[in-house]
């Protein structure tokens, strides 16, 4: 599983980020989890508000930190 977590590195970013390696690790799941901060690599998602989540080339989240147990949710429906 291929999960990147999109944002310029601001706090919301990386508390998303701490967010998603803590369900990645809970779950047990085998996952990369990689943090993209070039602007236009972003954009490159469609995405233009950030913090952002993609798993495995699909958009979860933008503009928002999400809840650990919705991505614990999207970790499980994979």
């Amino acid at each position: 599983m291929d999960i990147k977590v999109l944002g310029p590195g601001c706090p919301k970013c990386q508390q998303t980020e701490k967010i998603v390696k803590e369900a990645v690790s809970e779950a047990g799941i085998d996952a990369s989890v990689e943090k993209i901060t070039d602007t236009m690599e972003i954009a490159g998602y469609g995405v233009f508000g950030t913090p952002a989540i993609v798993l495995d080339g699909a958009v979860k989240s933008v503009g928002k930190i999400p809840q650990k147990q919705d991505v614990t949710g999207w970790l499980s429906n994979k």
